[in-house]
């Protein structure tokens, strides 16, 4: 299969080495580097698919993977264009919970495959990679899913369907909205062990679970306790994605990790006081 990655940072990186595996994949970036080297959980990875940093170069492809930053949505776009053909399906892996809403603008919305994406991974340099665990893709159920499922049969990546796409994308940002605290500490993941910071976090989580199931999703009353838990069991020194931009000093996910929580929560008249906070504290660390 053809397959296009816009924006190979840690993730998109990380699931273009294993594509490239068994696939013909195009990097598209803005600033051309000449393999991709990822240490995975198996050992390490090195793949040298194509590169293309001008998106006049692009030519139709079978499959599109987005995997740049949500705030970067016009971007990605810019490379639609060249990119999407007829027959070309276009798979959104970013964070929170609009996938689909976020790319409408640009494509007809049956065009688009939503995609929740749980594969820890960091960046240390351009190309680069970090893969802490396998871990897991979900889209939903359907003939595109099916077909985006069969990219990955090469590769221990744990890739499948679901019939509550809805209900996974929560869960996932109940996990990412208590991120908050380690780019507002500037501490890894094994700051959760303090019990002061995990009540933080079950709050944030919290607000999460309440918004979700007023927008449809089946959410545990537990998962506040199951997601510090998580925290807990990772390795202490685990850095997210929020975190790591903020050391960076790039921009942040805010509004996709935390600030969706605040305006979905509003929509539907429920308080989100705890996230509302964060996203405060973030905007104003990030000015």
């Amino acid at each position: 299969m053809r397959i296009a990655v816009i924006g190979p940072g840690a993730v998109g990186g990380t699931l273009a080495a294993w594509l490239a595996q068994a696939h013909d994949v195009t990097l598209c970036v803005r600033t051309a580097f000449e393999r991709l080297e990822v240490e995975t959980p198996q050992g390490p990875l090195v793949a040298s698919p194509a590169v293309l940093t001008d998106p006049a170069a692009a030519a139709p492809v079978d499959w599109v993977l987005v995997t740049t930053k949500t705030y970067d949505a016009a971007g990605a776009a810019a490379w639609l264009a060249g990119l999407v053909g007829p027959e070309t399906r276009v798979a959104v892996l970013q964070n929170g919970v609009e996938h689909v809403e976020r790319f409408s603008p640009y494509l007809p919305a049956d065009r688009i495959t939503p995609a929740v994406v749980d594969i820890p991974a960091e960046r240390a340099a351009p190309g680069v990679i970090r893969q802490r665990r396998m871990g897991w893709i979900k889209v939903p159920a359907g003939a595109d899913g099916e077909t985006f499922v069969a990219l990955f049969a090469h590769t221990p990546i744990e890739v499948t369907t679901t019939d509550d796409f809805t209900t996974v994308a929560w869960s996932k940002l109940a996990l990412n909205c208590a991120g908050a605290v380690n780019a507002l500490t500037l501490k890894p993941s094994g700051i959760a062990h303090r019990d002061d910071i995990a009540a933080i976090m079950k709050s944030l989580v919290a607000e999460c679970v309440a918004v979700g199931r007023a927008q449809g999703a089946d959410l545990p009353d537990d998962l506040p306790e199951q997601v510090v838990a998580g925290y807990r069991a990772g390795p202490a020194d685990g850095i997210n994605s929020l975190h790591a931009d903020r050391l960076a000093g790039r921009p942040m996910e805010i509004d996709a990790r935390n600030g969706v929580i605040v305006r979905k929560g509003a929509a539907h008249g429920i308080a989100t006081p705890v996230n509302a906070m964060v996203v405060a504290l973030l905007e104003a660390a990030g000015a």
